[in-house]
C-alpha cells in the first residue's frame, strides 16, 4: 500500500478514535469496552489489519460482544443507550481492523458518525466539542484524500502537499456552513433528548453528616465549579462575598461536630422560615463535582423546592427532606441537582424557631473542654453581655492574634486546644469551632455553620468553586435569630487555589458557558430572539414601546430584495460563463473528444473514475489520459495553474490517440 493510502487510513482511524472519545469523556463506557477500542485504534495506526484475512470468524466474535451488552442490558447492569454506544465502538474497532477498501471506508466513517451521536446524548460537555471538532476534520479529510486518490492511476505518486490545502479550505467552509445550518435550521432544545448530567471527574466537595477537625485542608485549593446560580435581584457585582449556607451543627464532643434533630417527612417544598418582601431568589444547579446531597442557598434560605434530579439516564422531579441543623436533602441520588431557592437578606432572621432540645445544644460543651478556654474567652470578652458585640470581640481577637493555614495534618487528641494554645494555626473550622465554643463557655447561644463563601460572576449567574467551602460561626441574638460572625481572616475565606490554576479553570469555565447558552442549551426561542436583534434591536425604554414598521416598508423591503436576489443571479451567471476556469476547459475539451471518439463512460462517471477504470482494465486509452487527468487535478485543486500553452500539449498525446484509432478503424471498414 502506497504513503499516500497509509495517510488517509491514518486519518480515517484518528477520526474514529475522536468519534469514541466524545462518548469516553461522559464516563459512562464500560472499561472493557473502551480497552478494547484502545487496543484496535492503536494496531490500525501500527498497520496491523488483524481482521482482514478472518472476516467471518471476527464477525462472530463481534456478535458474541453484542450479546454480552444484550445481557448487560436485560440484567438493568447496563443502560440502553450506553450499551448502544459502546457496540457502535466495537463495530468502528473491527472494521479498522478489516480490510481496507472504499466499502470499509465508508463503514467506518458512518460509525464514527453514530459514536458522535451517541457522545451528544450522553454528555454534550464542552471537552465533548474538542472530539467533535477533532472527528470532523479527520474525517473529512480523510474522506478528501479518498476521492482524490481513486482518480490517480494506480503506482502513479499522489501530490497530498497540493491537495490537503485545498481539502483544509473546503472543511473550513463545512464547518462555517455546519455552524450557520445550525443557528438557522429550526430546531428543540438539545437537552429535551439528551442525558443532562455525566459523572466527569468525581465529587470533589466533600461535605459530610460531620465536621472534623484536624487533617490538612486541601479542598481549599481545589478551582473546580461545583454550583452555578442565578440570583433575582441582580446583585451586579463581579465578587458576591456572600455566605451560602449548607447546614449547621450544635454538638461538639471534642473531635468533630454533629446536629440534634429528627428527620421530616419527604415533600415537594420545604418551607424553613417564614420570607419577607426583599427575599432574594436563586435558581441554582448543582454540578457533578459537588458530590452530596445536600441543598446549599444563600444566607438566610426561608424556601426550597421545584428541585431535578440529574442523572445519565436523564432528569426527573424528585422530593426534599428536612434533617437536623436545618439541612435540606435530595431524597433521590443523582449525579446533579437543579432547584429553586429563596431567601432572606442577612441579618433580618428573626422568625427562627428551636425546639427545647435544639435550644439546649446551643449551649452544650464537650466533656473534656480544657478550661483554658473558658478563662480566654473571659479574657478576652471581658465584661461585654451583649452576644453580637462578644462575638465581635472574640472575632476580631482571633484574626489578629491566629494565623491561616493549610498545612496541617493528622489528628490530635484536643484540636481545639491545640489551634489555640499550641499551633495557633489552622484553617476555617478551627476558627468558627473556636469562636462557637468560646461564646458558649460565656453563657452565649451559638452554633456551627458550614457550606461556602463567594460567589463570582459568569455571565449572568455566580459560580461557586470546591475551594470555597467554608466555616462559620451563627450566633443568636435576642429578637433578631441568628446573625453571622466569622472569624476565619477575611483574605482566606474564599478559595486558595493557586492563581495560574485558577485563571486557567476560570477560562474553562467561561468557554464551557458559552457552550451551554450557544449550543447545548440553544433552543427554538434563542433562534427567534437572534432573529429579532437584527430584524427589530431593543429600544430604549425611555422612548416607549417599539412598534412595527407599516405595511408599506415590509412591501418595499421585500421588493429590494427580490431585485437584489436577480440581479446577482444574473451577474453570477455572466461571470461564471465568461471566466471558466482553465482546467476546466482543459477537462470540457477531453470529453468532448472522447465522447466524438464513441469512448462512452457510465452513468454519473467523472473523468477522474473514467480514467481509474481505465488504468484498472489495462485499456491503452489510460496512457494519454491518465497525465492530462493528473494535471487537471493539480491545476484545479492544487493551486498549481496551467502554463501558457500546456493544456495544448496535453491534449496533443489524446488526439493523436483518437486519429489513429479512427485510422485503424477505416482501415478495417475498407478491408472488410
Amino acid at each position: 500500500m502506497s504513503a499516500p493510502s497509509r495517510l488517509r487510513l491514518a486519518l480515517r482511524d484518528l477520526g474514529a478514535g475522536a468519534a469514541f472519545g466524545s462518548m469516553i469523556v461522559s464516563g459512562q463506557l464500560p472499561l472493557w469496552t473502551i480497552a478494547l477500542f484502545g487496543l484496535a485504534l492503536g494496531l490500525a495506526l501500527l498497520g496491523w489489519r488483524a481482521f482482514a484475512k478472518r472476516p467471518r470468524l471476527t464477525a462472530l466474535l463481534l456478535l458474541a460482544m453484542a450479546a454480552v451488552l444484550g445481557l448487560s442490558v436485560y440484567a438493568g447492569q447496563l443502560d440502553l443507550v450506553v450499551a448502544a454506544c459502546s457496540f457502535a465502538g466495537l463495530i468502528a474497532g473491527h472494521r479498522m481492523l478489516s480490510a481496507p477498501d472504499s466499502r470499509t471506508d465508508g463503514q467506518v466513517h458512518l460509525a464514527g458518525l453514530l459514536m458522535v451521536a451517541g457522545g451528544a446524548a450522553l454528555s454534550g460537555e464542552l471537552v465533548f466539542a474538542v472530539f467533535l471538532v477533532a472527528f470532523c476534520a479527520f474525517a473529512s479529510l480523510s474522506m478528501g484524500l479518498g476521492v482524490v486518490e481513486a482518480a490517480v492511476p494506480e503506482g502513479e505518486p499522489l501530490p497530498v502537499r497540493a491537495v490537503v490545502r485545498p481539502l483544509s479550505v473546503g472543511l473550513i467552509f463545512a464547518v462555517c456552513g455546519a455552524a450557520a445550518f445550525f443557528i438557522l435550521f429550526p430546531r428543540l432544545n438539545w437537552n429535551m433528548a439528551a442525558r443532562r448530567a455525566s459523572p466527569g471527574l468525581g465529587a470533589t466537595t466533600g461535605l459530610s453528616d460531620t465536621v472534623r477537625l484536624g487533617g490538612a485542608g486541601t479542598l481549599k485549593s481545589n478551582p473546580r465549579v461545583v454550583l452555578r446560580a442565578h440570583i433575582t435581584p441582580d446583585p451586579s457585582v463581579d465578587q458576591l462575598g456572600a455566605y451560602w449556607v449548607a447546614r449547621t451543627y450544635d454538638t461538639f464532643d471534642g473531635q468533630e461536630w454533629t446536629s440534634v434533630g429528627d428527620q421530616k417527612r419527604s415533600r415537594q417544598r420545604v418551607t424553613l422560615r417564614p420570607g419577607g418582601e426583599r427575599s432574594l431568589h436563586q435558581r441554582i444547579e448543582l454540578l457533578p463535582a459537588y458530590g452530596a446531597r445536600t441543598l446549599v442557598a444563600l444566607e438566610t434560605p426561608t424556601r426550597m423546592g421545584n428541585a431535578v434530579a440529574h442523572s445519565a439516564g436523564g432528569s426527573r422531579r424528585t422530593s426534599l427532606q428536612e434533617l437536623g441543623g436545618g439541612e435540606v436533602r435530595f431524597m433521590d441520588a443523582a449525579l446533579g441537582y437543579s432547584y429553586e431557592a429563596t431567601s432572606l437578606p442577612p441579618e433580618e432572621d428573626s422568625a427562627t424557631k428551636l425546639t427545647d432540645a435544639e435550644r439546649g445544644q446551643l449551649l452544650a460543651l464537650p466533656d473534656r473542654l480544657d478550661p483554658r478556654v473558658a478563662g480566654l474567652a473571659q479574657q478576652v470578652i471581658g465584661g461585654e453581655k451583649d452576644p453580637l458585640a462578644a462575638a465581635q470581640k472574640l472575632s476580631a481577637w482571633l484574626q489578629r492574634e491566629y494565623a491561616y493555614t493549610l498545612e496541617l495534618s493528622g489528628d490530635v487528641e484536643d484540636p481545639l486546644a491545640d489551634f489555640l494554645f499550641v499551633r495557633k494555626a489552622g484553617h476555617c473550622e478551627h476558627f468558627a469551632t473556636a469562636l462557637t465554643l468560646m461564646l458558649r463557655t460565656q453563657g452565649f447561644s451559638a452554633r456551627l455553620a458550614s457550606g461556602f463563601f463567594g460567589g463570582e460572576r459568569s455571565g449572568e449567574d455566580y459560580i461557586l468553586r470546591a475551594g470555597d467551602a467554608h466555616a462559620w460561626t451563627h450566633v443568636l441574638v435576642p429578637n433578631r435569630g441568628f446573625i453571622t460572625v466569622d472569624a476565619t481572616p477575611p483574605g482566606n475565606r474564599a478559595s486558595q487555589s493557586v492563581a495560574v490554576l485558577q485563571v486557567l479553570t476560570g477560562l474553562y469555565e467561561a468557554l464551557e458557558a458559552t457552550w451551554r447558552s450557544s449550543v447545548v442549551d440553544f433552543s427554538l426561542k434563542d433562534q427567534m430572539d437572534v432573529a429579532q436583534r437584527f430584524i427589530r434591536p431593543p429600544r430604549d425604554p425611555a422612548r416607549g414601546p417599539a412598534r412595527l414598521p407599516p405595511a408599506r416598508v415590509w412591501g418595499l423591503a421585500l421588493l429590494a430584495g427580490l431585485v437584489t436576489y436577480s440581479v446577482w443571479r444574473f451577474l453570477s451567471g455572466r461571470l461564471s460563463a465568461t471566466r471558466p476556469h482553465a482546467a476546466t476547459k482543459l477537462v470540457d475539451i477531453a470529453e468532448r473528444m472522447l465522447r466524438e471518439a464513441g469512448v462512452r463512460s457510465h452513468e454519473g462517471e467523472t473523468l477522474e473514475d473514467l480514467t481509474a477504470r481505465l488504468v484498472r482494465e489495462h485499456h491503452s486509452l489510460a496512457e494519454p489520459l491518465a497525465p492530462l487527468t493528473r494535471r487537471y487535478l493539480e491545476a484545479r485543486f492544487g493551486q498549481r495553474p496551467l502554463e501558457s500553452g500546456e493544456a495544448e500539449r496535453l491534449l496533443q498525446p489524446l488526439r493523436r490517440f483518437i486519429e489513429a484509432r479512427r485510422a485503424a478503424a477505416g482501415s478495417q471498414r475498407s478491408a472488410s
